[in-house]
């Protein structure tokens, strides 16, 4: 068992597959009590039933429903008497070219990947604050760094990902409240199958093939949650080691496929030594085809 995962209580929203299934079953393994929530409460009891959880540690939870989250967070407490981490990974993808006007979907895309997030961070935070600590792990996507056609709603819901998360973690420093990124990029899971523009699905097919399985997302959270409680893995941006960025379209093959890895270390502009000491972040950033991740820390001391 991970040293710092055992007899954590996480919660985990889209649990009923993919990801969110993936990484119950992995934390599970690692001595994590999770309480999961999806929209599909048959594919949650059975996944309940396959790690030997209690009926109490499922919940039927539509994540655009504020009040459905709520109770999903609030059952955790009520188990165990504390919320660890919360992982915000129910999301959609149907994504389209802009002019076959699906405004339905992109209404649900919000209502998923934006508002989901806000309502699971509502839910948490309170407790967290309580407590002074905890960790919030919000999945964006290698869409919420770079955009392409088709793809205008969705990485912009997964950009706004990002960019809530960034502000939380700077709000949330006082009460030593962890916050992470996951922004995956082909994953074998169900996403794609909700896509209804066909020239879009196509082309994500192509893209699929070579998809990665979910355990490695799952690895990623389990990585980011067993750190030290004074390391914040602040974001992980990981995909299939054959997949390349869409701006390499545009470079010769032999700038594409070379590798480029560079530390970084600075100090944050809202900390300051006399009040909580050298506050110190480090990145790895690494560029084009041959990358299959990037990782930003934050070391607290």
């Amino acid at each position: 068992m991970s040293e710092n995962i055992n007899g954590k209580v996480v919660v985990v929203t889209g649990a009923s597959s993919g990801l969110g299934a993936e990484t119950a079953r992995h934390l599970s393994r690692q001595g994590a009590k999770v309480i999961l929530g999806a929209r599909r409460l048959d594919r949650l009891a059975e996944l309940a039933s396959e790690l030997g959880l209690d009926g109490k540690a499922i919940l039927q939870t539509d994540v655009s429903d504020r009040k459905q989250v709520r109770a999903l967070v609030d059952r955790a407490v009520g188990l165990h008497g504390r919320i660890d981490v919360l992982l915000n990974n129910a999301g959609l993808m149907p994504s389209s070219m802009l002019d076959k006007l699906k405004i339905d979907e992109w209404n649900r895309m919000i209502d998923v990947n934006i508002k989901g997030v806000l309502y699971g961070i509502a839910a948490a935070l309170p407790h967290m604050q309580s407590q002074k600590a905890g960790q919030i792990i919000n999945v964006s996507s290698v869409a919420g760094h770079k955009v392409g056609p088709g793809g205008a709603v969705y990485a912009g819901t997964k950009w706004a990902v990002r960019a809530i998360s960034e502000g939380l973690r700077q709000e949330v420093k006082p009460w030593n409240i962890r916050t992470t990124i996951v922004s995956p990029g082909a994953v074998a899971t169900e996403l794609i199958d909700t896509i209804t523009d066909q020239d879009v699905a196509a082309g994500m097919a192509k893209t699929y093939e070579k998809a990665i399985p979910a355990s490695s997302f799952a690895r990623v959270v389990a990585f980011a949650i067993n750190q030290p409680e004074d390391v914040d893995i602040n974001e992980v941006l990981f995909r299939p080691t054959t997949q390349a960025y869409r701006a390499c379209t545009d470079r010769s093959p032999n700038r594409c496929s070379r590798l480029k890895a560079t530390p970084e270390r600075y100090a944050d502009d809202d900390e300051t030594s006399e009040r909580r000491g050298p506050h110190l972040r480090q990145r790895w950033t690494m560029d084009c085809a041959a990358a299959s991740a990037f990782v930003q820390l934050e070391i607290r001391h």
